[in-house]
């Protein structure tokens, strides 16, 4: 909890100077605040017996009573805007790390992790991390100031009574840190459990017609009601045993207020002071405890900003991606040729998926990748692009190992069209120029003519303007999937990846979409990734992989001769159910 707390400090740095300010005018509010009940005794001894007031001092005190309130209420609405501005920025920085190291992180981490908790860490558990600095810069230094210029004034207008409150306060500070201690814990469950909550509510929300066709509502409403009443159960406890806190300390500080009340009258009635500062003094005793009250009173929500800020830099603290090696190549273009030499790769080390796997691709060819599923193409696919990295063996682009290349250059030189399309929030135009930004319209244009995009881009409310719904909700599967295909088209890569990509389009719309593939892939490296077999007899060379391995390898009409595993898997497409 303190490495937590002193990270978190350590990103108000940048703002020395909005602190310094904050601080200063917290600093001048205390000020003036501890002023008040002096003016108010020496406005109350101008009262000298019946009948005998000194008007004219009771109106001087008073004056200069209300120009300290006045001035201490601007002094607190400039520390509260420039802690407010703190708070809010070093949120802000934070976010962004946790939002740049997201986009280092392997898909390893993406995959292991639900969407929507990582999510959550970034949006909720940064805001509660920004509220729980607000609260402790706006409490914390006025806080301490106030106890310490409370102590001081009553020290020297009665140094005994003043160690009677001296003596009381350890007890209340020993009580707030037992609780606080012992309910951490609670606070650490419940932002684990709104993570969950989130990641859940994100899954279901996305495969909601999944959810709806398969009846699976109810026991989406039991799933749903169990992680709700686990958040609730671990926010019931942390709220309950923080909030012990708060009563048990004004109880303490009533002790001490009761204290200064019983001392204070006798040493008043005894003429040791006077009645305005005695008056002045329950003032301050007020004041004195007042701090500790609002301290324990927020405790709940700085309790759950140290859980959330623990929560965000486990985003933070993740592993990034092995760096690019020193002096690695960074290729504008290449040939095609793509040898892969004894790969082994699994997801977990007890489960070998791909085993002492060889592969030698030649310029412009054309290679299809069949199997069953979980066979490891989509893997294969991974490791080309290098979203994974072989556990041994090597691939080589044009004799060069990927490792020896930057992972962005790499990554350029491959065109990929999944089965799973991603569409971002933005119009069609801004879509398909992914890729290319800076494209101009009429090659945008004759990228979606090519992906036959164009006639059903037309009929859209704005054309190439249309925003596209988030998750690409305003269209079909098929527009989806066109839209990603006419990303391709514009890049022109020099390798294509196309995974089962013309699995969401409708039969006639697929074979003018196989023609502009054919068009696309003249003389480019291919990697082609299908399970309808009828759409790969034209490849160079089809390898058929089961259990990570190459089990056939040739041409269609080879392979069906030799009427092996894929001439199973062929015909079995005609076979009847």
């Amino acid at each position: 909890m303190k490495e937590t707390i002193r990270r978190v400090m350590g990103y108000l740095a940048p703002y020395r100077g909005q602190l310094a300010l904050g601080s200063a005018c917290a600093l001048c509010y205390v000020l003036f605040t501890l002023l008040g009940p002096v003016f108010i005794g020496r406005a109350v001894d101008c009262v000298l017996g019946p009948g005998e007031v000194d008007y004219r001092g009771v109106a001087f005190w008073l004056a200069l009573l209300a120009a300290s309130v006045l001035l201490a209420s601007a002094f607190q609405w400039v520390t509260n805007v420039a802690t407010r501005k703190i708070s809010a920025w070093a949120a802000n920085d934070m976010r962004r790390e946790a939002f740049a190291r997201i986009n280092r992180v392997p898909l390893r981490y993406i995959d292991g992790h639900a969407h929507g908790d990582i999510v959550s860490r970034m949006v909720n558990d940064a805001e509660f991390v920004s509220e729980g600095i607000l609260q402790a810069l706006t409490q914390l230094l006025p806080g301490v100031a106030t106890i310490l210029g409370t102590l001081v004034i009553m020290a020297a207008l009665n140094f005994a009574i003043a160690m009677v409150v001296v003596v009381v306060t350890p007890a209340s500070i020993w009580f707030a840190g037992f609780v606080a201690k012992r309910t951490s814990h609670f606070f650490k469950a419940q932002s684990d459990a709104q993570g969950q909550l989130s990641g859940f509510v994100n899954e279901m929300v996305a495969g909601q017609d999944v959810v709806r066709a398969f009846g699976y509502e109810e026991r989406c409403f039991a799933r749903f009601d169990a992680i709700s009443d686990e958040v609730y159960d671990t926010g019931l406890k942390s709220i309950f045993y923080s909030s012990i806190t708060n009563p048990g300390t004004r109880f303490v500080n009533a002790i001490v207020y009761a204290a200064v009340v019983v001392f204070g009258a006798i040493a008043a009635v005894m003429g040791a002071i006077s009645v305005g500062q005695l008056s002045s003094f329950l003032t301050y005793a007020n004041q004195y405890t007042k701090p500790f009250n609002e301290v324990t009173g927020v405790i709940t929500q700085l309790q759950s900003a140290v859980a959330s800020a623990e929560r965000l830099f486990a985003v933070i603290d993740a592993e990034p991606e092995t760096p690019d090696a020193p002096g690695a190549k960074a290729p504008a273009g290449c040939e095609g040729a793509v040898d892969v030499e004894h790969v082994h790769f699994s997801y977990t080390p007890k489960v070998p998926l791909i085993e002492d796997f060889n592969l030698r691709v030649r310029p412009g060819q054309r290679i299809a990748i069949v199997g069953p599923t979980g066979c490891g193409k989509t893997t294969l696919i991974n490791l080309l692009m290098r979203f994974y990295d072989v556990q041994k063996g090597a691939i080589r682009v044009d004799g060069v190992p990927v490792q020896d290349m930057k992972r962005s250059a790499l990554r350029g030189l491959y065109g990929m069209v999944l089965q799973e399309t991603w569409l971002k929030n933005a119009t069609v135009r801004e879509n398909i120029a992914y890729g290319r930004p800076d494209a101009p319209e009429e090659e945008i244009v004759a990228a979606a003519r090519a992906a036959y995009a164009h006639s059903f881009i037309k009929r859209l409310p704005n054309g190439y303007d249309t925003v596209i719904a988030p998750g690409g909700g305003n269209l079909s599967a098929g527009q989806k999937q066109l839209l990603c295909i006419a990303r391709i088209m514009l890049c022109q890569p020099d390798m294509l990846i196309l995974d089962e990509a013309t699995s969401s389009i409708d039969t006639r719309t697929e074979m003018l979409v196989q023609r502009a593939f054919e068009a696309l892939m003249a003389g480019r490296t291919s990697f082609v990734v299908a399970h309808r077999l009828s759409t790969i007899q034209t490849a160079d060379q089809i390898l058929v992989m089961n259990a990570g391995h190459i089990v056939e390898q040739g041409t269609h009409e080879q392979l069906l001769a030799q009427g092996g595993f894929y001439a199973k898997l062929y015909y079995s497409q005609f076979a009847p159910v």
